[in-house]
């Protein structure tokens, strides 16, 4: 007597097709978000609109949109893969979520990368909108496209670093707290709407070294200025890449 053949068969889903579904959750859990949309859409779409049609900030000469549209970029991607995640894996931290997927057949790396999926996938989304919208404004930019998208990557990598860092030490409403007051200090400092060179000689090269600096100022060169590969930004940006992700991959607690 032979053994028969059962369907369906109890086993768990081959993992690129959990990665694939966690993916599409974290997804919509972070566009369904409120906090999450007005971080990563509005605030930086408000921004774009408002100092580009009114001079508010010295920008320097050309139009107002070809300064702001690189700095509005570099938020979006820190607004979404600082800011929003390091609240939203506080908080499932705080929950039990993070120890009850760590408890599921997905691997710990493997819901890691479906977060960072998650968030390329929103920042593509961001891109997107934005670069419309500058279009609509005027916006003429130049360069190298692969240049943007290394800097968009390597910008993404660092920050997602930091958020995962901060969200697995500190407990959800200090997360919270300190990922708002980074995104505003940063949102001032950071070059975003006012230049650098507005700052203090010393103050400069302080800031000159933060990721939204080198991000800001890396897509401006290139979006603005036509540079072919602004390799000073980018080392910037890998070395925060590779110390945010090694750090959190060192300290970050489950539970």
């Amino acid at each position: 007597m032979s053994a028969g053949t059962y369907a369906p068969r109890p086993s768990a889903a081959p993992l690129p097709r959990m990665i694939a579904a966690q993916t599409a959750l974290e997804t919509r859990m972070l566009l369904r978000n409120g906090e999450q949309l007005l971080l990563t859409v509005i605030i930086p779409t408000l921004l774009l609109v408002l100092f580009s049609a009114v001079d508010i900030v010295d920008t320097g000469s050309g139009e107002s949109v070809d300064f702001l549209t690189p700095g509005i970029l570099a938020l979006a991607v820190m607004s979404t893969a600082f800011t929003g995640q390091a609240i939203a894996t506080g908080f499932e931290r705080r929950y039990g979520v993070l120890k009850r997927l760590a408890a599921s057949p997905l691997p710990r790396w493997g819901l890691m990368t479906a977060k960072t999926l998650a968030v390329l996938v929103t920042e593509v989304l961001q891109v997107v909108l934005l670069t419309v919208i500058a279009f609509a404004l005027g916006w003429s930019p130049h360069g190298n496209p692969f240049a943007v998208l290394l800097l968009l990557v390597l910008g993404t990598a660092a920050f997602s670093g930091l958020g995962l860092l901060m969200a697995g030490t500190l407990k959800a409403e200090a997360t919270l707290a300190a990922a708002n007051l980074v995104f505003l200090l940063l949102l001032v400092g950071g070059g975003v709407i006012v230049p650098l060179d507005k700052f203090p000689d010393a103050v400069q090269s302080v800031l000159g070294l933060l990721p939204i600096a080198a991000l800001s100022d890396g897509l401006r060169d290139v979006l603005q200025h036509g540079a072919a590969m602004p390799w000073g930004d980018l080392g910037i940006l890998a070395v925060w890449a590779v110390l945010g992700l090694g750090a959190a991959a060192r300290f970050f607690r489950w539970e």
